[in-house]
């Protein structure tokens, strides 16, 4: 068994949480990453090497995600083959639980490696967020959850979950995903299913110390991390709907004819939406060919505009004016668009492609 814990600036939790560890898994190994505290916390890593851990220093805060892949290289240099349970360093979770995901790491993976029944998969240890929750933990996590149901169409009740368990066929796919802060974690969700892993779940219980008061995540600056894609997804879309909406009225007044007007205007802003969504917005876009993705981006807009034409036409017979009908209809099928774009158009080549980037970064 495998336990390894990113570390940045941590107090007592982290020494009690090594010890009961050692209480439970004598023989277990254990792998702290120092992402760069400082010579203020020499003396807490100092006391974590004396309880027979392994200790990754490195000058700079790198953040959590550099810090865990740090850490799965180091282990798959040093131990390879053996499975890696995560845990964090603030004592948010309990020595049964990190054993239970160890656990169900183990036996999930064997069972389907016997078995040949499905694909290698992780583990998350998901809390019920129920009685006295930080209200931040509770917001954030459900924004994310809502917002990774919309991208992937899977429900997972805990995705900023700091207690997950990986199996060893997975750790040159952990170290390729991008992500070097906490975007890290949910970067590792979005594209498990593209590079062909599953994902079960263990519930755990929900502990906060003071309040949380131990966690080093930056609201404003981490939550932009976490949510970038969708709010660039956003700003992309809400850049085509602009130019839709000018070509729009432009049309309307020069032809009087609502079908020019609406394909018109669609013709002119999906080009500008494929051209940034490709280039800056969905960051795997690039790895697929141009033209095959391409086409298959404007059947998808030959769909969205039939349904667009539909519901602006079904609003107009309600005696809605143009300029909000075209609001209205944008705002129904911006969810759609998204998650065909994400999940299908632009994400990461499955299985044989993610693996051979994984293998051409070691």
């Amino acid at each position: 068994m495998i336990i390894l814990i990113p570390a940045y600036e941590p107090d007592h939790q982290l020494p009690a949480l090594i010890r009961s560890i050692r209480d439970a898994e004598p023989w277990a190994t254990v792998v702290v990453v120092d992402d760069g505290s400082g010579p203020g916390y020499k003396d807490v890593f100092d006391g974590v090497r004396a309880l027979g851990c392994h200790v990754i220093s490195y000058a700079r805060n790198q953040g959590k995600g550099f810090a865990l892949k740090t850490g799965f290289g180091f282990i798959a240099d040093r131990f390879p083959c053996r499975d890696v349970t995560c845990a964090d360093s603030d004592g948010q979770h309990t020595i049964v639980d990190i054993l239970r995901v160890a656990a169900t790491v183990q036996n999930t993976n064997t069972v389907q490696n016997t078995e040949n029944a499905g694909s290698p998969a992780m583990v998350l240890g998901t809390r019920t967020f129920t009685g006295n929750v930080p209200a931040r933990s509770k917001f954030g996590n459900c924004a994310t959850r809502l917002l990774f149901r919309l991208a992937t169409g899977e429900r997972i009740s805990d995705t900023q979950t700091g207690l997950r368990g990986y199996p060893a066929s997975m750790l040159p796919w952990l170290r390729s995903v991008r992500g070097e802060r906490y975007e890290y974690e949910l970067n590792l969700l979005l594209e498990a299913k593209q590079a062909g892993y599953g994902i079960h779940t263990v519930d755990i219980a929900a502990v906060y110390l003071d309040h949380n008061s131990g966690s080093h995540f930056r609201p404003v600056a981490d939550s932009v991390r976490i949510y970038a894609p969708l709010l660039k997804f956003l700003a992309s879309s809400f850049t085509a709907f602009l130019v839709d909406t000018v070509v729009f009225l432009l049309l309307t007044l020069v032809t009087d004819s609502l079908l020019v007007a609406v394909v018109g205007a669609r013709a002119v802003s999906s080009a500008v939406n494929f051209l940034v969504n490709r280039r800056l917005v969905f960051e795997h876009a690039r790895d697929k060919p141009a033209a095959a993705t391409g086409a298959r981006y404007f059947s998808l807009v030959l769909i969205l505009l039939a349904a667009n034409y539909g519901l602006v036409a079904a609003l107009d017979a309600l005696s809605v004016a143009a300029l909000p009908a075209k609001i209205l209809a944008e705002i129904a099928l911006l969810a759609i668009s998204y998650v065909v774009q994400q999940r299908f158009l632009f994400s990461r080549r499955a299985g044989t492609d993610a693996a051979r980037e994984a293998a051409i970064r070691l």
